[in-house]
């Protein structure tokens, strides 16, 4: 397999801006692009900066700050759980919309935003009687004028149809089977499990498939959010003429491997990795089943609370995750995190949509199920 799995070709060169020649022409302006268009970056946090400079690494010009008839938005957004981040993500998300209208006020013909990862992402499910955020965010989206998104590895991938416009749903996949390629010792002998995504990963490699079944406590979805449907009331009275079924309690098993792991090297696969509980405790019961070694591999590394401490005091012997959320504070507090940079395949993308390229490039070999 190449070391390379996305190559950029060179951006085509076009004519500068032609000026009179009545006097000496002016130096070209900072930033000065010849494709047609700018590449605006929120300055919401100091990673979001960075990820737009290696976006426009190699390019002819670097992150702009001026209007232009084209524009693309790149927002970097951080964990929206814990209370003293979702200030953060809420100030990104909202500088991200007075962009795009600023943009949009300034005739801009086309507002690209590039969000490698879509927050709120996991409240795209109706529970109980609550809302439905992320329908809410992809209509605040479009209302500021954005008129295509680049994102990477939705939660859910049918989130795409919340959006009016067209949405790039990139895969990170490419790079982690490339890191576990080169960086993995003795790769062939490993088993992928499950928790969603890791039968794609166990098939391109050519690996066993084991399946983590049951959880080592409740999860997010069966959280109380504060909203009973019906209302709970003591001594509620039943109308006599109605017999509901009653619906019976969920009895979690306890967690358990399914299929043999001994003396083999364990990777766990996943899109998003915020409270890391389940995974420790999945690789408590890994090594008692005999797993060599054990690594844990997702997207987005959101990696809230105190998500560094656990995993630096667990049986996880490497965390792989990509840059698409700032994790540098986590990386400082476990050295057993790594980063794959995924800068090369957001570039491209943006380079096709601005030349009218295909983007079926992008998501060759990719199925449903990636």
């Amino acid at each position: 397999m190449p070391k390379k799995l996305l190559l950029l070709p060179p951006l085509s060169a076009s004519s500068a801006f032609r000026v009179p020649r009545a006097g000496p022409a002016p130096p070209p302006a900072m930033n000065a692009a010849r494709t047609g268009y700018r590449v605006f970056s929120a300055n919401s946090t100091a990673a979001c900066t960075e990820l737009a400079k290696r976006i426009t690494d190699g390019w002819d010009y670097s992150v702009s700050h001026v209007r232009l008839n084209g524009s693309f938005l790149v927002g970097l957004f951080e964990n929206s759980r814990a209370h003293d981040i979702r200030r953060n993500v809420n100030t990104a998300v909202m500088e991200l919309l007075i962009m795009a209208y600023a943009l949009k006020t300034a005739c801009a013909r086309n507002i690209i935003g590039v969000i490698p990862y879509f927050p709120y992402s996991k409240q795209s499910k109706m529970r109980k009687r609550g809302s439905i955020v992320c329908k809410l965010l992809a209509s605040m989206l479009a209302k500021a004028g954005l008129t295509h998104i680049i994102t990477m590895d939705l939660h859910q991938k049918e989130i795409q149809g919340f959006f009016s416009f067209p949405v790039d749903n990139l895969r990170a996949s490419p790079f982690l089977l490339q890191y576990i390629q080169e960086e993995v010792r003795n790769h062939h002998f490993t088993i992928s499990l499950c928790p969603s995504r890791a039968q794609s990963y166990a098939e391109r490699l050519r690996l066993g498939l084991a399946v983590i079944h049951g959880e080592a406590q409740c999860t997010e979805l069966d959280m109380d959010d504060g909203r009973h449907s019906p209302p709970m009331v003591k001594n509620a009275t039943v109308h006599p003429g109605l017999e509901l079924p009653l619906m019976m309690a969920k009895e979690k098993p306890p967690i358990t491997v399914v299929g043999d792991v001994g003396g083999r090297i364990a990777i766990i696969v996943d899109d998003i990795i915020d409270d890391v509980e389940s995974f420790v405790a999945a690789a408590e019961i890994l090594k008692e089943r005999g797993a060599y070694k054990i690594y844990v591999m997702a997207t987005h590394g959101i990696l809230s609370a105190e998500a560094p401490r656990l995993i630096e005091e667990s049986s996880v012997d490497e965390v792989v995750v990509t840059n698409t959320v700032p994790h540098e504070v986590q990386k400082l507090q476990c050295p057993k995190i790594k980063t794959v940079d995924i800068s090369l395949i957001l570039s491209e993308a943006i380079r096709r949509i601005h030349n009218g390229e295909s983007m079926a490039y992008l998501f060759r070999n990719i199925t449903v199920d990636d």
